[in-house]
Formats: structure tokens, C-alpha cells, sequence
């Protein structure tokens, strides 16, 4: 018997499996931490783009874009780094503001905040909170070219460069995080919010549109909206960050903010997409810990992976601890459709971001065996139509079926 350590939350829970009946699905990819030396060597060298000292001159107002709590980025050490080479290139540290890319997430609380930028620069450089459901506070730039407002931060306006900092994984729907989202939706109004993630369902077919899907850019037309909405502010620099499962920055790709991060999408799409030869029964995934289980619409990104290794009717055993519930006090009001379909149906009627989550998790729910070993009350999970599963159960499963255990389910795309 072998063990391995499943992440799950700020922990971890080992689980002993036999080797010859499971496959453990991670990528090879290189996770050596890039040293502050070479990091600063890749900034004196950007993508289609003179460094940053070269165009923010004394005096200059930056305004640094951060993702939140719910990524892994690597942020604190690349923010201590730009901070001090403007400082050093003449700027103050008031001339220097952060602002957390939100979207409809929770506020970044202020031990989140000394975390993500490390306690030197939060206690030295002014942060600012975006609040997505403001009237005031979000003002109308223009439109897509499909006719979708597009409101953004007002903060956006009133700096000379806008910098935004933030790390590539997969995402489900968007194809890869990062890039434009840390402006739309990290920074947008909950309208435009709302606009542009409605363009990932196709109510004609109750699912999702076309083009839409994990690692995918390309006609794919929620991105295209993103790159569209964020085309309206001006980003002077984009700084794209690639992490280990530890958090630390192994590849940094800067510059141009669009094709720095298309640069950054490719290198992570090429060491992290899997193809397997064949699904089985059984898969049993960890989210890869914090912040990728913070909480079930997190998580369930997930999810969304292990269901292309399982087969239909086959078990999805989730880790997925949820620190922070289930990520909106409304997400479980969607589980009360009678099924997919009609949660579909209610979410074309009535469309919210999260109902789209909620339809994408009940989906699994229906085709596949979901147990969570999670925080989450049975009640909520039975809601959702999974089932909690202790720890020490873990070993029934593994003893009945062999199958796939992924170490790191946010970070892979599975083909098969």
C-alpha cells in the first residue's frame, strides 16, 4: 500500500491506496521557485512592452490590480518587488496604490490583505476595496460590441499606469484566470458582472454555449467579452504569474497585458492539460487545498475536472474543506429545482453567476456519485445532492474500486 497526502484546506489527510489499481493524475511540470533575482531579470525584460521604469516617471500615480482571497498568485513577492523598483525609479509610496480585484467576491479581510501583499507593503502602501454592487462607485465606459454595458471601477480613471498582477490557472468557463479578468470581472460592476458570465450558458440548448470551457480562448465568447470590457481602461503593464502547489511563482511572464497573458495561458495549458486513455470508476480529488477549497463554488471547479476522468454512474470522491461555506449566502437557494433541467430553466428566466455554478454542480451530481469529505453540514451537501464522507470511510471506496486520485484538481484540464 502506498500513501499520499490530499490537501484540504490549510492541512492535509493522508490516504492509503494500492498502486496497482489506481493512477495518480498530476502533471510533470516544473515547480522550482523562481528567486527574487530572477524574477527581477524577467521584469528588466518584458513581452512586447518597455519596463515599467522606463514609462512611470516621478510623480507618476500607479495603481496596482491584485487578485483576492480566492487565488493563488504569488502576489506578495511580486508586488514587494515592483513597489521597490519604483521607489527606487523615483516614485513615493504615495504615489502607489493596490486595489483587490473582487468582483462579486466577499471583501479581502485585513489578514487576507497582509497575506496576499505581505505585511511590508501592507502596512506601507495604500489598499482599496472594490465594491461591485455600487452605483456610484462603478461608472459606464461603453459597451461590447454584443451591446453589454460595460461599468467599471472608477479608481481605474484617476491613475497614470495601471499595472495588474495576477496568476494563470484553468478556469472552467473563462478558459484561464488571469490577465483581463483581474479588470472584468475583477473590477467591474455586478450588472456587467452578470452581462458577460451569461454569455457562458446557451438557454436554446439548457447548456453551456459554444466555444466555452476549460483552457479554451479562441471563440470563446465570454473571454472575448472580458478582452473586450477590459480593452476600455488603459493597462500599462500586466504582470502573469504561474505557481507551484506550494504558492510559489515558478514562471512569470510580463509586458504587454494581452500577450504577456497569452503567452502565460499557453505555458500553463501545455505543462498542466492530461489526456487519459480511458475513465474509470472511481476518482477521488483534492482541490489542492487553500484557497482552491475556500469554499463550494471554488471548489467545485474541481469537480468540474474529476468528471471527465470518472464514467457516467461511476464515484467523485471531493476534498474540499469550504472554510468559507458555500462562497454566497444564496448559492443553495438554486438546489431547490427538482433537477438540472429545471434549474436551467429558472436560470434562463432569471439569470445570476452563481445559478451557472449551481447548474454546473447539480449536472455532476446527477451523473456521477458525488461524496465530500468537507466542512459543509450534511444537510447543505444532501441539498446539492452529494453526500459527506468522513476521513476514515475514505479506505471502503478505495478497498471496492480502483480508479484515479488527483493531488491537485484546480490546477488540471483532463481530456479523454
Amino acid at each position: 500500500m502506498q500513501t499520499i497526502d490530499l490537501k484540504y484546506g490549510r492541512s492535509t489527510i493522508p490516504i492509503q491506496f494500492d498502486q496497482s489499481r489506481f493512477e495518480i493524475i498530476k502533471t510533470d511540470a516544473g515547480d522550482r521557485a523562481l528567486t527574487d533575482v530572477e524574477i527581477g531579470a524577467l521584469l528588466d525584460d518584458p513581452v512586447d512592452s518597455p519596463p515599467l521604469e522606463e514609462f512611470v516617471k516621478s510623480g507618476d500615480r500607479v495603481l496596482l490590480v491584485v487578485p483576492d482571497a480566492t487565488r493563488q498568485s504569488g502576489s506578495g513577492q511580486i508586488v514587494n518587488l515592483v513597489v521597490r523598483r519604483l521607489i527606487a525609479n523615483g516614485s513615493t509610496p504615495a504615489d502607489i496604490n493596490i486595489i483587490f480585484a473582487t468582483g462579486i467576491h466577499r471583501p479581502v479581510t485585513p489578514e487576507e490583505k497582509t497575506e496576499l501583499l505581505t505585511p511590508f507593503i501592507a502596512q506601507r502602501i495604500k489598499t482599496i476595496d472594490h465594491v461591485a454592487t455600487d452605483p456610484i462607485r462603478n461608472f459606464k465606459v461603453g459597451e461590447t460590441t454584443g451591446g453589454i454595458p460595460v461599468e467599471l471601477d472608477w479608481t481605474l480613471t484617476e491613475y497614470d499606469h495601471v499595472v495588474t498582477i495576477g496568476s494563470v490557472t484553468f478556469h472552467y468557463f473563462a478558459g484561464f484566470t488571469g490577465g483581463r479578468k483581474l479588470i472584468c470581472p475583477g473590477l467591474a460592476s455586478a450588472k456587467t458582472i452578470e452581462s458577460t458570465h451569461r454569455l457562458a450558458f446557451d438557454c436554446a440548448t439548457r447548456n453551456r454555449a459554444a466555444g466555452v470551457g476549460t483552457g479554451l480562448l479562441d471563440g470563446n465568447p465570454v473571454h472575448e467579452a472580458f478582452m473586450e470590457a477590459a480593452s476600455k481602461t488603459r493597462v500599462a503593464f500586466g504582470i502573469n504569474t504561474i505557481v507551484s502547489g506550494r504558492g510559489e511563482i515558478t514562471s512569470v511572464y510580463c509586458g504587454d497585458w494581452i500577450t504577456s497573458h497569452r503567452r502565460a495561458c499557453e505555458r500553463f495549458a501545455e505543462q498542466n492539460t492530461i489526456t487519459l486513455s480511458e475513465k474509470r470508476d472511481l476518482v477521488v480529488a483534492s482541490c489542492g487545498g487553500h484557497p482552491f477549497d475556500i469554499n463550494m463554488i471554488q471548489a467545485h471547479k474541481t469537480l468540474d475536472a474529476a468528471a471527465n476522468a470518472c464514467v457516467d454512474g461511476g464515484t467523485i470522491v471531493l476534498f474540499a474543506e469550504c472554510s468559507d461555506g458555500l462562497g454566497r449566502a444564496d448559492f443553495l437557494n438554486w438546489f431547490g429545482a427538482s433537477n438540472s433541467d429545471a434549474l436551467a430553466e429558472r436560470l434562463c428566466s432569471g439569470y445570476q453567476v452563481n445559478g451557472q455554478t449551481a447548474w454546473s454542480l447539480l449536472t455532476k451530481a446527477e451523473r456521477f456519485d458525488v461524496r465530500s469529505v468537507t466542512s459543509l453540514d450534511k444537510g447543505t451537501v444532501q441539498k446539492m445532492r452529494m453526500e459527506n464522507v468522513a476521513p476514515l470511510e475514505i479506505a471502503k471506496y478505495l478497498d471496492k474500486k480502483g480508479g484515479y486520485i488527483i493531488p491537485a484538481g484546480s490546477k488540471i484540464c483532463i481530456k479523454s
